[in-house]
């Protein structure tokens, strides 16, 4: 199932739910409320910090937040249509899944339909890297906690077991890791309008995303690889020529 972010009993996961004045509050939405937040405070401070052009910054953020929104939740309603169409109204179904590739494709796409409705030319990517980068990191402990998108087995030492005795590969952490470290990085570049940061990013985060799924619990779809690897794979490629070869026309 694509990334629904369900687990298999309520005492699943490292730390889900924190319990305050006899509430249940989940983590892992605590964790994304968190992250959303800190993602919009990141990129408002980016572009005061730099010196750039506050132009049309919050139409760019605002698309790119809608955008990303309905990239995540889409494939995964998509994937689900069938529970739909019988007539099947599972909550969970509703608000669990969402995937990050498909929220990067998705905010991606709609700054780039939005710009070119509004002729904007100059790119903000570079300012969105490094609140996407922690934001992701935060998600990605809210996953942790909740134990969502685990990883195979493992016997090396820092397996989690999350609650049915087998010790996985916390592959919730390893994201967050690289997340992090682009975040920091992120925060020492000068941000410029060619948005070059934001096409390493994303570079570097589906090609990290195509190596996990060879340790997470996702099923092969296709010549041995997942939904996910046949997205990860064309996306790494056009990004890797776009730098290798930035045409004028791609500056826009």
């Amino acid at each position: 199932m694509l990334d629904s972010h369900t687990v298999p009993k309520d005492s699943w996961g490292v730390w889900p739910y924190w319990r305050i004045a006899g509430f249940s509050v989940p983590m892992y939405s605590v964790c994304v409320a968190v992250a959303i937040a800190t993602g919009v405070t990141l990129y408002l401070r980016e572009v005061r910090k730099q010196g750039g052009s506050r132009e049309n910054s919050l139409t760019i953020l605002l698309a790119s937040l809608v955008g990303g929104v309905i990239g995540a939740k889409l494939p995964y309603l998509l994937w689900n249509v069938s529970e739909f169409l019988k007539g099947v109204r599972d909550p969970e179904i509703l608000f669990s899944g969402r995937t990050i590739l498909g929220g990067l494709l998705g905010g991606t796409l709609a700054v780039r339909l939005v710009k070119r409705r509004l002729g904007i030319r100059t790119r903000k990517g570079d300012y969105l890297v490094p609140g996407i980068a922690l934001g992701i990191a935060i998600g990605r402990v809210g996953c942790f906690l909740r134990g969502c998108c685990y990883g195979t087995a493992t016997a090396l030492p820092w397996g989690v077991d999350f609650g049915d005795g087998v010790r996985r590969h916390p592959t919730e952490l390893y994201e967050a890791a690289l997340c992090l470290g682009w975040f920091f990085y992120s925060r020492t570049q000068l941000k410029t309008d060619t948005g070059i940061q934001f096409d390493r990013f994303l570079a570097a985060y589906f090609t990290l995303r195509f190596l996990m799924e060879f340790i997470r619990t996702e099923p092969a779809v296709f010549l041995g690889l997942t939904a996910f690897q046949l997205v990860c794979v064309p996306v790494v490629a056009w990004i890797g020529f776009r730098l290798w070869k930035p045409l004028p026309q791609w500056k826009t």
